[in-house]
């Protein structure tokens, strides 16, 4: 069932558990998802970035969630924008039935110049104003991560826009936010560190110092993914040549739960997980050639990454546990906040 991220984030802190968002582009990434929040009964974030929306086209897009949601009706399923660069990216996304977005005002439309606190206040609310009339849940950002993903991103190190927790908490208020995503060192992308992160990095003390400021919203974040050295050296034993990297650690993103995060985005693990099951095959079986062959292990190898983080992050065992709610609860929800 689709639901309002919203829902999936309150019960989340109500537990102590976070919830992975997974990142989607096609048809198999979705079933890999289904079938790893059925196996561990966790309720789910599928999110599309602008990169995906095109690249699927919405249309497809949306009717693969709603297949989704009508094969697994056991499942709270939220239908999640990622980054969304401008208030008509998010609103077009709301209109195909989207249940949360993210305005992303740490970036000007572009999605490449860092904007000032006021603009990004100011297009952020814009968004919430209008996402709350339809129950849509809304997710800001507050400094600037690292990196460069499907066109989106400043580039530079996770270091160069680092989030202010004074600010943070200024333009929670000024927003109305339901989650906000926080820039700790981290960056998109395979590549977000060259040694084992430290705190000298990796400031997860910033995320202990906001959840301080702000203990009732959900933080985010970004970036997320943990880049395991076995996919990596998975891809390179079969043809591919990426460099040497270091993600998140786990335990890290497990000390950021403990400290208010509830949303947590996994895109690059799966993506490494897929690759390296598609390149094995081909170097395996070179005979074949039926997209089925290569793609039910790509299937697979992504279920697994995902069993292996909702069960990390505390959401195993949770979809059973949550109240259905719709977005017109939601609505009447934020009426009555105003």
């Amino acid at each position: 069932m689709l639901v309002p991220m919203r829902i999936l984030l309150d019960h989340a802190a109500e537990n102590n558990y976070g919830v992975a968002a997974l990142n989607v582009n096609n048809m198999e990434q979705i079933q890999a998802i289904m079938e790893a929040a059925k196996e561990t009964n966790s309720p789910v974030i599928i999110q599309a970035s602008r990169g995906a929306r095109k690249y699927t086209n919405d249309a497809y897009l949306r009717h693969l969630m709603l297949a989704a949601a009508e094969l697994y009706p056991d499942i709270p399923v939220a239908m999640h924008l990622d980054h969304g660069n401008a208030p008509d990216t998010c609103f077009s996304a709301i209109q195909q039935g989207f249940t949360s977005v993210m305005m992303d005002g740490s970036l000007r439309d572009d999605g490449k110049t860092p904007t000032t606190f006021d603009e990004n206040v100011a297009v952020t609310k814009k968004v919430v104003d209008v996402a709350h009339a339809f129950g849509v849940t809304v997710e800001g950002e507050i400094g600037v991560l690292g990196g460069i993903e499907d066109g989106h991103g400043a580039g530079g190190s996770g270091l160069d826009h680092v989030t202010d927790p004074v600010q943070a908490e200024q333009f929670v208020a000024a927003t109305g936010v339901d989650a906000l995503a926080v820039a700790i060192g981290t960056s998109h992308g395979a590549y977000k560190f060259d040694k084992k992160p430290t705190g000298d990095v990796l400031k997860m003390n910033i995320i202990e110092e906001i959840h301080r400021r702000l203990p009732n919203t959900h933080l985010v974040m970004h970036g997320s993914s943990s880049v395991p050295r076995e996919l990596v050296d998975l891809i390179n034993k079969y043809g591919g040549k990426m460099k040497e990297s270091y993600g998140v650690p786990l335990e890290e993103i497990q000390r950021g739960i403990k400290h208010g995060v509830r949303k947590v985005n996994v895109d690059t693990d799966n993506r490494l997980a897929i690759t390296g099951a598609i390149r094995q095959l081909f170097a395996e079986k070179p005979d074949k050639f039926d997209p089925r062959d290569y793609m039910t292990p790509a299937r697979e190898a992504m279920k697994k990454v995902c069993v292996e983080r909702m069960t990390a992050f505390g959401q195993a065992g949770n979809a059973s546990k949550i109240k259905p709610a719709s977005l017109t609860t939601m609505v009447a929800f934020y009426s009555k906040k105003k």
